[in-house]
């Protein structure tokens, strides 16, 4: 086990946002954090690294309580994608050679440059290495920013829904390198997820969040029709589709 949430409770001055959550995250595994907005999702996701510091419970990583890390500590296993992020006058490879800031002692070296290299080439950004930022899409930022983090070499990756500027190549693109990558390098990925069907087809295991505690939380087979009914309040139905579990809204 890489990461255990035990107990969180956070709130903003007297509104609560969590409540009791807790939960677990083996290497090599994708998580999705799933519910409606509001429901806490980001807030939670921030709580893994310490952005936001809970009222209560603890967060383990590797056994050691992250509140008491050093931002260093924690970047040398964490990495973290925020939803939005401004361009700016950088090149691609530039941004990317960021991520390995965690481990650069004094200067980037060539197996740094080779990484980056090679993560960009993996995400489809090689033609767009002396590319600068300004100059990019949403969608192309977007790769850009998963490529740094993906650079970082983390133990867990933390995605605050990852595809939400791309369109559906993209997004079937980034999620294929991401669930990839963590396979090859055995990182766990704890993602806060819209798509219900992309979730289904990417993670492992879910987390559904609902009224600031957890509705349900498991592998696939928490994934039913039923539950995703009650924690959105939508009815459902899930069904099979050439071998693939889809959510279809009634």
């Amino acid at each position: 086990m890489i990461l255990s949430v035990n107990g969180i409770e956070f709130r903003y001055a007297s509104r609560t946002i969590l409540e009791n959550v807790g939960f677990t995250v083996l290497r090599g595994e994708f998580l999705s954090i799933l519910g409606n907005n509001g429901a806490g999702k980001s807030t939670l996701l921030k709580t893994l690294n310490k952005i936001l510091l809970p009222k209560k419970g603890s967060i383990l990583l590797e056994g050691q309580e992250v509140s008491k890390l050093s931002r260093l500590a924690i970047a040398l296993k964490m990495a973290y994608v925020a939803q939005n992020y401004e361009s700016n006058r950088q090149t691609v490879f530039d941004a990317v050679l960021l991520g390995r800031k965690p481990h650069i002692k004094w200067e980037a070296t060539a197996s740094d440059l080779a990484l980056v290299q090679g993560i960009l080439l993996k995400t489809g950004l090689g033609e767009f290495a002396l590319r600068y930022l300004d100059e990019l899409s949403g969608g192309e930022l977007q790769k850009v920013i998963i490529a740094r983090a993906l650079a970082q070499e983390p133990e867990v990756l933390l995605l605050d829904e990852p595809t939400s500027n791309l369109d559906l190549r993209n997004q079937m693109e980034v999620l294929k390198t991401i669930r990839t990558v963590a396979k090859e390098k055995n990182i766990a990925i704890v993602a806060v997820m819209h798509d219900l069907n992309l979730a289904l087809r990417f993670s492992d295991k879910f987390l559904l969040l609902q009224d600031t505690k957890v509705f349900v939380a498991g592998g696939p087979a928490v994934m039913t029709a039923e539950n995703i009914t009650q924690a959105y309040g939508v009815p459902v139905s899930v069904e099979k589709v050439r071998n693939q579990m889809v959510v279809i809204p009634s």
